[in-house]
């Protein structure tokens, strides 16, 4: 299947800007699956899952199996080191503790090798950045015990499988997937590949059911994997990987997505929380004019950055999700009072998650391996 747009651009891009605004076209022109039909046979569903922020899935139904039958399976995703931890890393993050929770041994890739290809850093800034999001990740709740964090760059295992995988794919596949590029996104993809399949080699236990909780803008390395394993099934006896899907964050501004070029459409962990307070402010809303207007009229939560906000990330319960969208609607709630409160909730867990990351800096340093 042939991903690209106009221009030769893929429509789901994971080395440039995919912008989806219906969801519900995804299932049809790329075959992903509803996950909402799955919720009821889910032993213990996240509230991202639960409320819609997890929509679709490849094959889940085998990592369902494992979950309820107790059978080895593993989750892998990772984070390219571009800078600091914003919210969509934090999306990821929390879906790969969720699997370990579940039960699985959870696999998180530095992808020096992309931010290198996509991104031009070399790779002693990567390694810095790294160390920082690694104390992130220890921070958030990821157990090392039961996890396996390594770079790109140093994992010949991955590498390996890059190389080997070289032989399943023409250049027409490559193009048909991500579009024209450059050679060195064409190896990222391959390399990608074999950190999704690297869970399964004898090293690791052997073939075994693996999730990959991604963005939707990820599908495409999804696919192409999915395809490798095919492919080499008689060699590795690989299972092709599972997937989840979340959708992408709407940006402070109101945007489809948040854009680094942008400061003031997202804000990163490692910001100063009167920062964020600022950020917050001016944010976009899905509120009327003027107060007047809000109380009579209400305001419109599906387009709100605000709500985005608590839909994701800042509301631990389901019922202060459907109690605040319905508020909105019926301008029960001001933009500016709500505003306030997510101001205090996002800068305490700020707070808190900094205070914490500062005492997982050394051991983010020596899982690195970095001196």
């Amino acid at each position: 299947m042939s991903d690209a747009g106009l221009g030769g651009r893929p429509l789901l891009d994971p080395f440039g800007a995919t912008l989806v605004e219906d969801y519900e076209r995804l299932y049809v022109e790329f075959g992903i699956q509803p996950l909402k039909p799955l919720l009821p046979k889910i032993p213990n569903p996240s509230a991202a899952m639960r409320r819609g922020v997890i929509f679709g899935h490849r094959d889940f139904e085998r990592i369902i199996e494992a979950m309820r039958s107790g059978e080895e399976f593993a989750v892998m995703s990772g984070i390219k080191p571009t800078g600091e931890f914003h919210l969509g890393t934090l999306m990821t993050v929390r879906e790969i503790i969720y699997f370990q929770q579940q039960g699985a041994t959870a696999f998180y890739c530095i992808a020096d090798i992309e931010a290198y290809e996509d991104n031009g850093i070399p790779f002693e800034e990567s390694e810095k950045i790294a160390i920082n999001n690694v104390a992130d990740i220890l921070a958030l709740g990821f157990d090392p015990k039961r996890g396996y964090i390594y770079r790109q760059s140093k994992e010949e295992r991955v590498k390996n499988l890059a190389i080997i995988f070289s032989r399943g794919a023409t250049l027409a596949t490559m193009r048909a997937i991500y579009g024209e590029r450059h050679m060195g996104l064409y190896l990222s993809a391959l390399i990608q590949a074999g950190d999704i399949l690297m869970p399964q080699l004898e090293d690791f236990g052997g073939p075994k059911p693996t999730v990959v909780p991604v963005g939707v803008d990820q599908d495409p390395h999804i696919r192409f994997t999915r395809d490798l394993a095919d492919r080499f099934h008689s060699r590795f006896k690989f299972i092709p990987p599972s997937s989840t899907y979340h959708k992408l964050i709407r940006a402070l501004d109101g945007g489809y997505k948040m854009s680094k070029r942008d400061p003031m459409s997202y804000f990163t962990l490692d910001e100063e929380p009167s920062v964020i307070a600022k950020k917050i402010f001016y944010a976009f809303t899905g509120g009327q004019p003027t107060a007047e207007e809000q109380r009579k009229l209400g305001g419109n939560p599906d387009i709100c950055p605000i709500f985005d906000l608590y839909l994701f990330h800042f509301f631990e319960d389901d019922k202060d999700v459907i109690e605040l969208y319905n508020d909105c609607k019926c301008g029960n709630i001001l933009c500016g009072e709500d505003k306030a409160r997510l101001t205090r909730i996002v800068t305490e867990f700020v707070k808190e998650h900094q205070r914490k990351k500062c005492q997982y800096i050394d051991k983010a340093r020596e899982i690195l391996g970095v001196e």
